[in-house]
C-alpha cells in the first residue's frame, strides 16, 4: 500500500488544497490552545506550582497522539519518516536554551506560541510577552556572532531519534513513551490533589477510555512494525522526463515512471565520467562524490573532493545526507567498478536520499577516461570484479593528475545527460516555539 501523502501536503501552485488544509490545521491548533486555557498566563504558570498541570497533560497528549499516528502511518506505508524533518540535536545549547526558556516561562507565564494565542484574543500581558520575544530575537541576531561557534557545534548530534539512542525498534519506543505519558498523567492528578486541592473523582471518566485507546494504539504500532529497507526499495518509484525537440514547434515532454530495478536495468542512474566531472562546475547543483570503497583503495587513488564512506558504513551517514547538504545536492556514488556502488545506491535510494547517481564504470573508467596520458598508471591484468584495474606506483590519494582534470582542457566534453535534479523541500518549523 502506497499513499502519496508527501505529494498531497506539498506546497505548490498546482496543489491549492494544501493552503486550505494547513489553514484549517492552524485554526484548529489556535482554537484548541484557547479552549484549553493556554491563553491565560495564570493557568500556564500554575503548572510550575503543581496546582494545575493542564499544560503538561495537553502537551503530552499531543506528543503521544502525534507519535502513534505518525509511526502507525509509517508502518502502514502511508508515510516515509525519512522525509519528515527532524530538528538536529544540539545538546549543550539545547539544555541552556531550555533553562532560559523555562525561566522566562515562569516569569512571563507564556511560551512563544501561547503568547501568540493570548495576544490574538486581546490580552495585554500576551502582547507584552510577544513584544519581549521580538526584542529578544533582535538582540540574539545582533550578538549571535559572538557565540556562533559554541551553540552550533557544542553537543551536535545531527538528526537523532530515540530509537537510535537506545537501539530499539521504533514501535517499542512509541509504546514506552506512551506508558511514560500515562504515568505522568496519573502523577499530575496526584500533584493537583495535593497542591491544588483538586478532587480527581470530578475529572471526566472519558479520560480512562482515552488512555486505554492510546495504549492499544501504541501496541498496534509495535505489532505493525516498520517497513524494512528491502520493502522500501521494492516500493520505490522514480519519475523521469524526456524532452523531444520539434522543428518549428514546442518540444514534446514525456513523463515516465520507473521502478528502482528498471532505473538500474535501463542505466538511467549511471552517469559517465564526463558528466560527473562537469557537475562540479554546474552552478545549478552541488555534487557530493561518495567513495564507497575500502580505505586502502581510497588512499591509493581517489577523485578530488571525494568523501570516503565504505559500503559497510553507508547507512550510518544516511541521517546526515537527509538533513545537512543543500537541497540541490547530487550524490555521485563511486566504487572501483560498479558492484559496490550499485549496492550503495540501493541503500541510499531506499532510505529516501534524493538525487543519487552511480559513476559509470567506477574509478577504473574514470582513470581510463582522464588518465590515458598518465604513463605511471599501468593496467592490472589480474584485477578481479570491483577491484582497482591499475597498478599504482604509490598511494598518492588525490594527487594524481587525473584525480582533478583541468577544466579548460576538458571544457567541451560531450555526454548524454542523465542527472535530473529533484529539489527537496526545505525544513519547516514546529513545536511549542
Amino acid at each position: 500500500m502506497n499513499f502519496p501523502l508527501p505529494e498531497f501536503v506539498s506546497v505548490s501552485a498546482a496543489n491549492p488544497w494544501t493552503y486550505i488544509v494547513f489553514g484549517l490545521i492552524g485554526f484548529a491548533f489556535g482554537f484548541t490552545l484557547e479552549m484549553s486555557g493556554f491563553g491565560d498566563s495564570r493557568k500556564l504558570a500554575a503548572q510550575f506550582y503543581f496546582t494545575e498541570l493542564t499544560v503538561l497533560k495537553v502537551m503530552f497528549t499531543a506528543i503521544v497522539t502525534a507519535m502513534v499516528l505518525t509511526f502507525g502511518a509509517v508502518g502502514l506505508g502511508l508515510l516515509d519518516f525519512n522525509l519528515v524533518w527532524v530538528n538536529p540535536t544540539y545538546l549543550s545549547s539545547g539544555i541552556l536554551g531550555g533553562l532560559i526558556m523555562g525561566v522566562g516561562f515562569i516569569i512571563g507565564g507564556f511560551c512563544p506560541t501561547t503568547s501568540l494565542a493570548s495576544a490574538s484574543t486581546g490580552k495585554i500581558d500576551g502582547m507584552l510577552f510577544l513584544l519581549g520575544g521580538f526584542v529578544g530575537a533582535f538582540l540574539f541576531g545582533e550578538t549571535e556572532i559572538l557565540f556562533d561557534d559554541w551553540y552550533t557545534n557544542a553537543g551536535y548530534f545531527g538528526r537523532l531519534t530515540l530509537d537510535q539512542v537506545f537501539n530499539l525498534p521504533i514501535g517499542v519506543v512509541v509504546l514506552l513513551v506512551v506508558m511514560m505519558a500515562l504515568f505522568m498523567f496519573w502523577g499530575a492528578e496526584q500533584l493537583e490533589r495535593i497542591f491544588g486541592k483538586r478532587d480527581p473523582s470530578k475529572e471526566p471518566k472519558l479520560r480512562i477510555a482515552g488512555a486505554g485507546a492510546l495504549f492499544a494504539a501504541a501496541l498496534a504500532v509495535v505489532f505493525i512494525g516498520s517497513p524494512t529497507l528491502e520493502e522500501k526499495y521494492n516500493n520505490l518509484t522514480f519519475t523521469r522526463t524526456e524532452t523531444i525537440p520539434q522543428e518549428n514547434a514546442d518540444p514534446i515532454v514525456n513523463t515516465y515512471i520507473y521502478s528502482a530495478d528498471e532505473m538500474l536495468s535501463n542505466r538511467l542512474v549511471f552517469i559517465t565520467p564526463a558528466e560527473a566531472f562537469k557537475a562540479k562546475y554546474n552552478q545549478a547543483m552541488n555534487p557530493v562524490y561518495l567513495d564507497v570503497r575500502t580505505e586502502a583503495d581510497y588512499n591509493l587513488y581517489h577523485l578530488e573532493d571525494a568523501v570516503n564512506v565504505p559500503l559497510a558504513r553507508i547507512q550510518e551517514v544516511v541521517p546526515v545526507l537527509l538533513t545537512e547538504p543543500p537541497t540541490n545536492t547530487v550524490f555521485i556514488v563511486i566504487s572501483n567498478d560498479e558492484t559496490a556502488a550499485i549496492e550503495a545506491w540501493k541503500i541510499l535510494s531506499a532510505s529516501s536520499v534524493q538525487n543519487v547517481y552511480i559513476l559509470e564504470g567506477g574509478v577504473n573508467h574514470w582513470i581510463a577516461f582522464f588518465g590515458e596520458d598518465d604513463l605511471s598508471l599501468q593496467p592490472d591484468p589480474n584485477a578481479g570484479d570491483d577491484e582497482l584495474g591499475f597498478i599504482f606506483p604509490a598511494a598518492l590519494g588525490n594527487r594524481y593528475e587525473s584525480c582533478s582534470p583541468d577544466p579548460i582542457e576538458y571544457e567541451h566534453l560531450e555526454f548524454e545527460q542523465k542527472i535530473q535534479l529533484q529539489l527537496k523541500r526545505d525544513k519547516s518549523g514546529g513545536g511549542c516555539g
